[in-house]
């Protein structure tokens, strides 16, 4: 695996994802409300899926407001979501949008973060409900649709602590562990049989309610916000980013963002 860094200086054309529908999840807050709303800023029609609708209409309001194309919502409880769930969604989208463009792997638990030697079964089973298998589950729906578009990006939202162990990051590291095994898996089932592409993105710290509660002694306004990295988002959902795949990417947040030039 090869781990690349992608810079914030990327300069989205402003009808990138024209035509494109793409499909975040978590989408009601953080990075997930940020990619949806820019993905949408871009041309795209977004199916959002969360599990509080409140949060999900409140992001639909602000991209119809903006005048973008029309999102569509998906309440979904992924910690209590049954395999059935994940058809009928995957089957709706076919139904509804004929195909998807982009799918945005992005919800997650933080979970406990205490030593392994104190880690409780029940919200270790948590961690690994939403961060792993229902990011299996989901794609695993939306492959039909995905290959219905043709070409496509699958993007994975990795972390630092799953890339190298990190002591007191407990289920969360060891999830997103799996989540590039996951991103690696797919993509080479899909490298040779579609033009699907499959990587993970690493967004560093950022100013988030999952980082407050990970480090509350930290001074958010420190972080890079959420709207910082989307333009690394932008680029490996659309078309510039076409040779990368199977790849383990970061994010490197640039003092002049969105300023021009490539990757």
């Amino acid at each position: 695996m090869t781990e690349q860094v992608l810079s914030t200086n990327y300069k989205a054309p402003v009808q990138l994802l024209r035509g494109h529908n793409i499909l975040v999840s978590g989408a009601g807050a953080g990075i997930g409300a940020s990619a949806a709303e820019a993905f949408a800023a871009h041309g795209a029609t977004v199916i959002m899926l969360g599990r509080t609708l409140s949060k999900l209409e409140q992001v639909h309001d602000r991209i119809v407001s903006a005048g973008h194309p029309q999102p569509l919502l998906f309440e979904l409880d992924m910690l209590s979501a049954e395999p059935g769930d994940y058809r009928e969604l995957g089957e709706s989208v076919l139904l509804q949008l004929g195909c998807l463009h982009g799918l945005l792997n992005n919800a997650a638990l933080l979970g406990e973060r205490s030593p392994l030697a104190n880690a409780g079964l029940p919200a270790w089973r948590e961690v690994m409900e939403v961060n792993v298998t229902a990011q299996m589950l989901l794609t695993q729906a939306l492959l039909p649709a995905l290959h219905a578009a043709g070409q496509a990006s699958v993007i994975f939202t990795s972390s630092s602590v799953g890339r190298r162990g990190r002591a007191y990051w407990g289920a969360y590291a060891v999830s997103k562990f799996a989540t590039e095994g996951l991103m690696q898996v797919l993509a080479e089932e899909l490298e040779n049989t579609s033009e699907i592409r499959v990587n993970s993105l690493n967004p560093g710290a950022t100013r988030s309610a999952m980082r407050a509660a990970a480090y509350p002694a930290e001074d958010p306004s420190a972080l890079p916000t959420p709207e910082q990295l989307m333009p690394a988002y932008l680029y490996l959902m659309g078309k510039d980013s076409a040779g990368l795949h199977g790849q383990a990417l970061s994010v490197r947040v640039e003092d002049s963002a969105n300023s021009g030039g490539g990757q």
